[in-house]
Formats: structure tokens, C-alpha cells, sequence
């Protein structure tokens, strides 16, 4: 059974840093492009950027700059690395395997939220 689990979101000043992190088990890892979504409060979830299972990454020009997705495939864990953030940020942000797969495709963690706040 896949699992995903988020950690790392907290309470940040604008302008600040977090390290996001998403450990995932019960697939193999290494083959699966990975996404990072948010979702802030009202609104629909969105991708933000993704990572590609060799590591070519591609961002959402909201985030592009700011935010970096890296990988490690041998300890199956995604990470998404923020900078200079916004209270516009503010949201839980959720990582995901980018498949066509269905039963991948709805696998979602519990997410982890993410405060930009003064």
C-alpha cells in the first residue's frame, strides 16, 4: 500500500525559508516522476512543480526562483526547499507521484502546512 508522508511546514516570516520534506514507501520509488501541490484555504490544489525520476525539475512561474524539488531515490524521499516566501504561500502543501496509474494517482499524504505570516 503506498504511502505518503509530508513533514517540515511550520509557522515562517516573510521573506523566510522552510525545508518541506515527503518520504514515500510501498512503490518503487525510483521510477516515478514526483509532484509537490498546494492548497490554500478556498481553493482548488495546485502543482507547483515536479521532479522527474532522473531529476530534471520543472516549476510553476509562481514558485519559479524561490522554491527547489530535489530527490533521493535511494532513501525514497522528495524535498521541496523554499525561499523568500510570501504570505501567498501560505497553504498545506502535499507531495504526490506523477502516474497515470489511478490507485497512485489518488494516494495522497496528510500534507503539511505551511504559515507566512508577520
Amino acid at each position: 500500500q503506498v504511502q505518503l508522508v509530508e513533514s517540515g511546514g511550520g509557522l515562517v516570516q516573510p521573506g523566510g525559508s522552510l525545508r518541506l520534506s515527503c518520504v514515500v514507501s510501498g512503490v518503487i520509488f525510483s521510477i516515478y516522476d514526483m509532484g509537490w501541490y498546494r492548497q490554500a484555504p478556498g481553493k482548488q490544489r495546485e502543482l507547483i512543480g515536479s521532479i522527474t525520476s532522473r531529476g530534471t525539475t520543472n516549476y510553476a512561474d509562481s514558485v519559479k526562483g524561490r522554491f527547489t524539488i530535489s530527490r533521493d531515490n535511494a532513501k525514497k524521499m522528495v524535498w521541496l526547499q523554499m525561499s523568500s516566501l510570501k504570505p501567498e504561500d501560505t497553504a498545506v502543501y502535499y507531495c504526490h507521484i506523477e502516474t497515470g496509474v489511478t490507485s497512485l494517482r489518488n494516494s495522497w499524504g496528510q500534507g503539511t502546512q505551511v504559515t507566512v505570516s508577520s
